[in-house]
């Protein structure tokens, strides 16, 4: 998934951060977007080792829903297990609501090695859209920072 997912950062007037993230699949968008939030909150996500592994399962009733509950799980873990997360696989599965499991592997927060780029405080339900395009999915979020 991770040669042909990307994330890109909008400009805006306000102090929150918005993203856009594509993928060929609707999980390697929510993969970008993971990845998208990691890069907020530290200046080199690649310097973030895969020391330790989490599982998050989450169900919501729509896409958007998911999107911003699994970018806000991220958060969480980020704030009450001080742990910086990559997410490594996603699956998405629809029923009558839609169901996400994620692995993540990362770290605890180094203050030595993580130089953090900006306090990620939530994702938020502003300009939140995950969508279908001719070649792939998009999600677009907007992190309260």
């Amino acid at each position: 998934m991770g040669a042909r997912t990307r994330f890109e950062f909008i400009e805006g007037a306000t102090s929150d951060l918005t993203f856009v993230a594509q993928g060929p699949s609707v999980e390697a968008a929510f993969v970008a977007a993971g990845r998208a939030l990691l890069a907020a909150t530290v200046e080199e996500p690649a310097a973030v080792e895969r020391r330790e592994r989490r599982s998050v399962v989450l169900e919501e009733p729509d896409l958007e829903l998911l999107l911003l509950r699994f970018l806000n799980e991220l958060v969480y873990l980020r704030d009450a297990e001080e742990l910086l997360l990559h997410p490594e696989h996603i699956e998405i599965i629809w029923h009558d609501s839609v169901q996400l499991t994620a692995d993540l592997a990362g770290e605890p927060i180094d203050r030595r090695r993580h130089t953090l780029a900006s306090d990620v405080k939530a994702a938020t339900a502003h300009e939140l859209r995950v969508a279908k395009m001719t070649e792939g999915w998009m999600a677009t979020a907007t992190l309260d920072v």
